[in-house]
C-alpha cells in the first residue's frame, strides 16, 4: 500500500473558535499591488466574512498575500465556502481588469485554530504588524489595508497595549511572501 500525500493543506474545521487564515497569490504574483485592488479586496473580505458569519478581529492585505484572525460561526466548515467565494469574486474582477480571463490568481490558504490565549494574542500582534514585517511601512497604523489603526481606536486601551507587547518571533505562520 502506498500513502498518498495531499498537494494542498488539510482543512480540519471541526470546532468553532478563533482561527488565523493566510492565503497567497499564485506564484506570489503582486495582483494586489495597486491601492484600488487592496481597497476592493478589503471590501469583499468584509462583505463575505459577514455573509458567512465570520467576525474579523485582525487583517492585513499585502501585494501578494493576506492574513486574518476571525471568530468562526457555529459551523467553522463554512470557511471553505467563504474563502472560495472571496477568491472567486476577487480573481474574476482582477482578471476582468487585466483582460486575462481564466488566469489563476489565488494559490492556497492555511488556517489554524487558536486554542491558547498567548497564541491568540501573539497572532493578533503578528497580523497587525505584518506590513512592517514585509517592509511596506514603518508604522502599521498608517497602512489602510490592515487592522492596526482600527484596533488601536476600538479595543480597550489596556487590551491594545497587551497585544502590542506580545512577542511574535516564535509565531509559526507560513509567510514566505
Amino acid at each position: 500500500m502506498q500513502l498518498q500525500w495531499p498537494h494542498a493543506p488539510l482543512h480540519w474545521l471541526f470546532e468553532p473558535g478563533i482561527y488565523m487564515v493566510t492565503a497567497g497569490t499564485y506564484r506570489k504574483e503582486p495582483y494586489l499591488l495597486a491601492p484600488r485592488r487592496k481597497d476592493y479586496f478589503q471590501q469583499k473580505l468584509f462583505e463575505i466574512a459577514d455573509e458567512f458569519g465570520w467576525r474579523l478581529q485582525a487583517w492585513a492585505i499585502l501585494h501578494n498575500h493576506y492574513h486574518f484572525v476571525a471568530v468562526s460561526p457555529e459551523d467553522p466548515a463554512t470557511l471553505h465556502r467563504f474563502i472560495g467565494k472571496l477568491h472567486m469574486t476577487t480573481a474574476k474582477e482582477f482578471n476582468r481588469q487585466d483582460s486575462a480571463p481564466e488566469r489563476k490568481v489565488w494559490y492556497q490558504y492555511w488556517e489554524t485554530l487558536l486554542t491558547y490565549q498567548r497564541s491568540y494574542l501573539a497572532r493578533l500582534n503578528y497580523v497587525h504588524n505584518n506590513p512592517v514585517k514585509h517592509g511596506v511601512v514603518a508604522d502599521p497604523e498608517g497602512y489602510p489595508w490592515c487592522s492596526a489603526a482600527w484596533f488601536a481606536q476600538n479595543a480597550p486601551k489596556s487590551f491594545a497595549e497587551t497585544v502590542s507587547r506580545f512577542k511574535t518571533d516564535r509565531v509559526n505562520v507560513f509567510d514566505e511572501f
